[in-house]
């Protein structure tokens, strides 16, 4: 597979949280091989737990940024909350993968650092996204238009407003779409003193092999850990 290569992540230290109580996507043991791949070629550290009891004030500072890689459910209780607001507030980094919107429906702190909560999808298929920010780290290296197969998120929500949007997904190009044309797939934000990314991409196993997905979501951790290259 081939893995992206981004200098100024060395040393950093990165979290990658799987834990469900709802949906478990199949695609989770290959997004964690994934992020270890891309960990050992950009020269970071990456822990991956299904524990939330790591959720402490403690460990969470050892961590420049905490991926949410297809969660699903209520997985943090309400000292585990508090560890991780702290954390955001002191600076650190969240990236959410996927189902990460379909976490935490009861906690708005938690819907309004992901940006917005997954509300249906139709059956996987193939569209295309518009790049609209070729700048950031996550999309500097994306076509402006670029068409892949995955599970298609409708939100609750149109997050426009109170994100960076990064990329949307064309409704004409699939069946199934329900934001009336403006569909947000990726967006970015500074959150309660920390950063925040998001991306809906990453349902499916195979996305964990593409370099263009890989990169995507090695740009949001460049964001999430606060470089700025």
């Amino acid at each position: 597979m081939g893995t992206p290569e981004i200098t100024g992540l060395e040393n950093k230290q990165i979290l990658v949280f799987t834990k469900t109580s709802g949906f478990r996507h199949e695609s989770i043991p290959d997004g964690k091989i994934a992020l270890q791949r891309l960990a050992e070629k950009n020269h970071f550290a990456v822990d991956t737990t299904e524990n939330a009891d790591i959720f402490t004030r403690e460990n969470l500072a050892k961590y420049d940024a905490i991926v949410f890689l297809n969660t699903s459910g209520n997985v943090l209780n309400d000292e585990q909350q508090k560890a991780f607001v702290e954390y955001i507030g002191q600076g650190g980094g969240y990236v959410g993968i996927h189902a990460a919107s379909d976490t935490e429906w009861d906690w708005p702190w938690y819907g309004k650092l992901v940006g917005a909560y997954f509300d249906d999808h139709p059956e996987l298929q193939e569209a295309t996204i518009r790049v609209t920010n070729q700048e950031h780290p996550s999309t500097v290296h994306l076509p402006e238009l670029w068409t892949r197969f995955d599970e298609w998120y409708n939100f609750k929500s149109n997050p426009r407003n109170q994100v960076n949007v990064l990329a949307e997904v064309d409704e004409s190009t699939y069946e199934g779409g329900t934001m009336n044309g403006d569909h947000p797939i990726a967006w970015y934000h500074e959150y309660e003193g920390g950063r925040a990314w998001y991306t809906a991409l990453g349902h499916t196993k195979e996305s964990y092999q593409e370099p263009k997905f890989l990169e995507h979501i090695l740009g949001g951790i460049i964001y999430a850990t606060g470089l700025n290259p």
